[in-house]
């Protein structure tokens, strides 16, 4: 598992650099692949789930901050993956543990971030870099391996784009369409719009009853109309949902054809734009495990997964209602449409990692498709 006493030691960790484009430095040992890594810092409050979430396309370039303290103590086990590489630009822990303890393990965090050339930085107060996000609000940073800091660290940080007008989802999403799970003749064909998506969601949609048809983003509504979908899924996904036309023209063409649509996180931003409702950029984000969110409808709370960095903007109305709200800071969480079979949240129900109270969501999406057919 070890190459050599010293990787089992920690002696050959080398130093490395924390830069954030506010100017602030921090010092500490590269864990990863030995190479630099530019993006836009987030922190994930979870206590679990560390390969979950870097292999969710949702974090496409992001260097994740990790919260809880210790990362790496459980290894990495192939049955955990949300897709099939490590999607984020970096890791940032306060403590990387070097062995892990669990039977299902097959390698260490450490090896698995150096196989998809991933840089890792440990030995950093992630309690200090979260306060700086959630005072200055999410801004880019950059993680630099080197003994020495150099002040062109710093520039090249401020010289990388924002994560405001980007279009990451065609970056992420599937090369060519492909079908999941098991079919039958009585199921219903779903047709799914991949910006980013987490197997999960796919394992919980073909566990709901649907036969799993995924698409790339840039797939015309039109053309999958044809083939007679039952209905329609719109995936999470990285970056701004704005610059995504081609999406938001498919969400339009979908609910013109009254089928029923489901979105989750940039699928529920998709659906939003596509309704004529504006997003904005958060100050810092919602990421994490812990985010109760209140339905409107029934007045009970949920403890949801989030992560997403984009919101929808607007107030509720009769012909659109804001289903759910979250109460962390009383933005939009989920919405409906009068008289169209679509439903969208911003949450994760499928979680991994996460709480279960919303997994109810996928089912609820086939009693409406149900009802739509009869």
């Amino acid at each position: 598992m070890f190459a050599s006493l010293a990787q089992f030691l920690g002696m050959d960790l080398m130093q490395a650099f924390l830069v954030l484009a506010n100017g602030t430095v921090m010092k500490g040992r590269s864990f990863g692949a030995n190479k630099n890594s530019i993006g836009e810092v987030v922190f994930n409050t979870s206590m679990a789930g560390y390969q979950e979430i870097l292999t969710d396309p949702s974090y496409k370039g992001q260097l994740v901050t990790l919260t809880y303290p210790m990362i790496g103590n459980y290894g990495i086990n192939p049955d955990d993956m949300e897709s099939d590489r490590i999607q984020a630009s970096g890791l940032i822990v306060k403590e990387y543990v070097k062995r892990p303890s669990n039977f299902q393990s097959k390698e260490t965090l450490s090896e698995f971030l150096i196989r998809f050339g991933v840089p890792a930085i440990e030995g950093i107060d992630t309690r200090k870099l979260t306060r700086i996000i959630r005072n200055s609000g999410a801004m880019n940073c950059g993680i630099f391996i080197s003994e020495t800091y150099e002040d062109s660290f710093l520039e090249t940080v401020k010289n990388a784009p924002s994560m405001e007008g980007q279009d990451l989802a065609q970056i992420v999403t599937c090369e060519k369409p492909y079908v999941f799970g098991a079919h039958s003749p009585s199921k219903f064909k779903l047709a799914v719009y991949d910006f980013g998506i987490k197997r999960n969601i796919l394992r919980l949609l073909d566990s709901a009853g649907f036969n799993v048809h995924v698409f790339p983003a840039k797939t015309k509504a039109e053309d999958l109309l044809k083939e007679g979908f039952d209905a329609f899924f719109l995936s999470n996904g990285p970056g701004d949902p704005a610059p995504l036309d081609y999406a938001i023209q498919s969400a339009k063409t979908i609910m013109d054809a009254k089928k029923p649509l489901f979105g989750i996180c940039l699928g529920h931003q998709i659906i939003g734009l596509a309704l004529g409702k504006k997003t904005a950029k958060l100050k810092f984000g919602h990421r994490g495990g812990n985010h109760p969110v209140r339905n409107e409808e029934t007045g009970k709370i949920e403890i949801t997964s989030q992560n997403h960095g984009f919101h929808v903007l607007g107030e509720s109305s009769e012909d659109m209602p804001i289903t759910r709200l979250n109460l962390f800071d009383n933005t939009v969480a989920g919405l409906k449409t009068k008289g169209l079979p679509v439903m969208a949240v911003q949450y994760h129900p499928e979680a991994c990692p996460g709480p279960h109270d919303s997994a109810y969501h996928f089912q609820e999406f086939y009693t409406m498709v149900e009802t739509s057919k009869g």
